[in-house]
């Protein structure tokens, strides 16, 4: 499923702009904890799910390889995590949806969990 399927799906948007929107993603991860995120082993094409806000997450996902963070509850990205994001290609987007709901939506429309 494409990035900009997904945003769809969970009534998000997209807050930064970058040439790889239409990506393909297949797992999804959900976490608050960045260490967890950093044990991720896995190939290309994971969303994280996060409610954590802020540029410490950005750097998280950049390490970890990934290229889209969704920031769930209502959260909102800041100035310097939209900058920090859009200098690495990373995708951050917004839903007021929980992680569960979030999870539950991805999960029914084929998206797999890593673990």
């Amino acid at each position: 499923m494409n990035i900009k399927e997904i945003v769809q799906l969970i009534e998000g948007n997209i807050v930064t702009e970058s040439p790889s929107i239409d990506g393909e993603i297949l797992y999804a991860f959900a976490s608050d904890l960045m260490s967890d995120v950093l044990t991720i082993n896995h190939p290309t094409g994971i969303v994280l799910l996060t409610g954590l806000a802020n540029v410490q997450t950005i750097r998280t996902v950049e390490m970890a390889g990934l290229n889209l963070v969704i920031l769930v509850r209502g959260k909102k990205a800041t100035v310097d995590m939209i900058s920090i994001a859009q200098e690495n290609d990373i995708i951050i987007a917004e839903t007021k949806y929980s992680t569960f709901r979030t999870s539950a939506i991805l999960y029914n429309a084929g998206i797999k969990s890593i673990f």
